[in-house]
């Protein structure tokens, strides 16, 4: 079976748009404000909403709705998403009260290095943000609807409206704003910019609100509700993996202002080859792996292709980055109050956290076998022991940090792939992925650096294109994977085995 890379370009597009004004954003960001303290409070409130909507719906949702409105009817649906509603916005409520009330805890939690010249702005900025959790729960559950209804547009384009309105209120306060009004007009663009994310998602719905079923025309057997332990689970599940870059994050807010901002901006730029590639890969093989869950051998092939092409451009990303860094933090923070000594902290801070790359691409994929399996539940225990590992640690220097946190996404993978079992063990092409591991770190170290940040920047781009070249030609496994066809409709196809009749090998059935 082909799946032409053509099949859902329009989502790919969408995706790297959006994810490139995010990063956009926080180069205005650091242009208004560079390393100060400022810009720390502005990260902690950009930072609020996203982890709230995160942590209590947004993967919480898709693990539960989506196949639960599978198998309802369509009146049946929009209860289930009306009742869902009504628990989002009052836990919005709710939060939004604790955090103005109390917002030196929510602080605490973010950003524990804040001094006493930064706590109040921060206090207040942390209650502007506040105002916008019922919307952004909100926006997490009209999300969740327009995945199940495959509404790109809609899913992506949220994004480019927060973005935009974030980015025209630090364009405000950087021309117009006096230093004691900046947090308060942040805060309403915040607002402003969640609502209107809000009110995109909701035109979206009200402009393909789906196509209503006869009554009995399901053909799925009816369901009950989700229990209390499948939320749980889900929410543990899809909310503790989130916590691991910002706890890291927390801890190197101690080493004083600006800190907390550098580090935003450093894992931005790994933020880019692992959501854009690395994760792209996990996410497209999660039909074809669940396809083939019956069959093993197309199972093992299926897996044993997503590893391999995943860990390849995880390795790749590994190159870009110690090879790029420095050209690439100039080009996006390179300007405005950031200066060039700010701007080396957030390449050599990114380098650093290039070294997660690898091991994010297995349990990337590894996560989606335990999906797949029914095994989500194992993927929570690795995570809190890495969660409670890194404060434990009393690190707080960027570097040690970052390989902490590299450490510890490794032990997460090894958990992992013990959990998905031997079939999923023996699916590792162990000597192939050892290939672009070795190209990578060759050209990586043997070939020196040219003058010029631009002339840096597109040696890397070349060098990361022979690694992938060298990886191809050595791989069977991609080359079964992305074979190359010449003629009418060529081009390079993602190949998933439609069985054991595709795979000669034979394959050990798993005892788990």
């Amino acid at each position: 079976m082909y799946f032409s890379w053509r099949v859902g370009l329009t989502s790919m597009l969408l995706l790297l748009l959006s994810r490139l004004m995010g990063v956009l954003r926080e180069s205005a960001l650091a242009a208004v404000w560079g390393t100060s303290g400022a810009a720390d409070v502005a990260v902690a409130m950009l930072t609020l909403p996203d982890l709230v909507g995160n942590l209590f719906a947004a993967g919480a949702l898709s693990l539960v709705l989506l196949p639960w409105w599978a198998r309802q009817s369509w009146p049946e649906q929009a209860q289930t998403q009306r009742r869902v509603a009504q628990v989002l916005l009052l836990l919005g409520v709710l939060l939004l009260l604790a955090v103005a009330l109390a917002p030196g805890w929510v602080a605490t939690l973010l950003m524990p290095g804040a001094g006493p010249d930064v706590q109040p702005r921060l206090n207040t900025g942390l209650r502007w943000a506040a105002l916008a959790l019922p919307a952004t729960l909100l926006s997490t559950l009209w999300y969740t609807r327009l995945q199940y209804q495959g509404d790109a547009l809609g899913m992506y384009g949220m994004n480019l409206v927060q973005s935009s309105i974030v980015m025209l209120g630090l364009g405000l306060c950087a021309v117009w704003a006096q230093p004691g009004a900046v947090v308060h007009l942040l805060g309403a663009a915040l607002l402003l910019a969640l609502s209107g994310r809000a009110l995109w998602l909701h035109l979206r719905l009200r402009r393909a609100p789906g196509v209503p079923q006869a009554a009995g025309t399901v053909q799925s057997p009816r369901i009950g509700a989700p229990t209390a332990s499948l939320w749980c689970w889900a929410l543990l599940v899809a909310g503790v993996p989130l916590l691991l870059p910002v706890v890291a994050r927390s801890l190197v807010s101690v080493k004083g202002a600006g800190a907390l901002a550098t580090y935003n901006y450093a894992w931005k730029l790994v933020e880019l080859p692992n959501q854009l590639a690395v994760q792209l890969v996990a996410a497209l093989a999660f039909a074809s792996i669940a396809r083939a869950h019956a069959q093993p051998a197309a199972f093992q092939a299926a897996v044993r292709g997503a590893l391999m092409l995943a860990w390849t451009l995880a390795c790749v990303g590994v190159l870009l980055l110690h090879r790029a860094a420095l050209p690439a933090a100039s080009l996006l923070f390179g300007w405005g109050r950031m200066t060039p000594d700010a701007v080396a902290q957030v390449a050599q801070w990114a380098a650093w956290g290039a070294w997660t790359l690898p091991p994010q691409a297995l349990v990337g994929v590894l996560v989606t076998v335990l999906a797949t399996r029914g095994r989500m539940r194992w993927a929570v225990p690795p995570y809190l022991l890495a969660l409670v590992a890194l404060p434990l640690s009393g690190l707080h220097e960027p570097g040690a940090v970052m390989a902490l946190f590299a450490l510890a996404l490794a032990a997460v993978a090894l958990a992992l792939l013990l959990a998905c079992g031997r079939l999923v063990w023996r699916a590792l092409a162990w000597g192939q992925m050892l290939v672009p591991a070795v190209v990578c770190a060759l050209l990586g170290g043997l070939v020196p650096p040219v003058s010029g940040g631009a002339a840096d920047l597109f040696l890397a781009i070349v060098l990361a294109l022979l690694a992938l070249v060298a990886s191809y030609a050595a791989s069977p496994v991609l080359r079964s994977l992305m074979p190359l066809r010449i003629g009418r409709g060529s081009g390079v196809r993602l190949r998933v085995p439609d069985g054991p009749a595709e795979q000669p090998e034979r394959a050990h059935a798993d005892p788990q």
